[in-house]
């Protein structure tokens, strides 16, 4: 694991993409320069009464500026908090924390579902200029709102799959991936833990690899207070438990090293 730093980053811009969903880019150059695909950062409330940081997965890096971007969904005070944010302000940063992707695969295919989006954006742009590699992307929302869909255009062959229909395949991203024939040696996956129960089912009944990104909420993000732990297939030989740190020994993991 790489340097983490905890310092007070600029906010360049914030906007709203839909309903409840928001777009950050932070000015960091320590924590841009040191950020891979799959890790996440940790934001700190200005409130006093709300002391645990938020951690918000990485949407985009942009190391040559020295910023990373964010896009995350409103789902309590604190998130609310962030989304009022504006150009110029201040906020409290800690990352870049845990264990993110593997760069992998000849021909693979990228699962994000909701807010599990976002952080396969920049998993893509880093497979850009991974030799040789047949990217393929399915991406799954709600309905027709599709934040981002047009942002991964660039990256590889993009497939959307809705749940109420309205867009692309009517069900989940699996669905997508039936319908579509997709193969593939790797797969990807970020979303609920409903949907990565069935990526790993899937990736081994088909027999192919899958790492899988999971969201979990977490305390301390640094893997001290043990509250987002998921099952292991392994015992760890230190503590003799069958279990791993999401924010620490992941949250990327692959799917046939963890229990769901």
């Amino acid at each position: 694991m790489g340097k983490k730093f905890k310092n007070t980053a600029r906010v360049e811009a914030s906007e709203c993409l839909a309903e409840g969903i928001y777009s950050l880019w932070l000015s960091d150059e320590e924590i841009a320069k040191e950020a891979l695909p799959g890790q996440f950062v940790s934001l700190y409330c200005k409130d006093s009464g709300r002391l645990l940081p938020r951690p918000i997965s990485l949407c985009e890096i942009d190391k040559e500026k020295g910023r990373i971007r964010l896009v995350y969904r409103t789902v309590g005070k604190g998130t609310k908090e962030f989304s009022h944010l504006k150009a110029g302000d201040t906020i409290e940063i800690m990352g870049p924390l845990g264990n993110g992707f593997t760069l992998e695969g000849k021909k693979i295919i990228l699962l994000g579902g909701g807010i599990g989006i976002p952080p396969m954006l920049e998993l893509s742009k880093a497979f850009r200029d991974f030799s040789g590699c047949e990217v393929q992307i399915v991406l799954g929302y709600r309905d027709g709102r599709l934040f981002l869909s047009e942002e991964f255009k660039p990256y590889g062959r993009v497939f959307i799959a809705t749940e109420d229909g309205s867009t692309g395949t009517c069900g989940n991203v699996l669905d997508a991936v039936r319908e579509q024939e997709l193969s593939a040696d790797m797969i990807f996956a970020c979303g609920p833990l409903p949907m990565l129960r069935g990526v790993q089912a899937y990736a081994g009944e088909m027999g192919i690899r899958a790492q899988i990104s999971m969201e979990e909420r977490m305390a301390c993000g640094i893997g001290a207070c043990l509250a987002c732990v998921c099952g292991s297939k392994e015992t760890d030989p230190h503590t003799n438990v069958r279990n791993k740190r999401v924010c620490k020994d992941g949250p990327v993991f692959y799917a046939d090293e963890i229990e769901l």
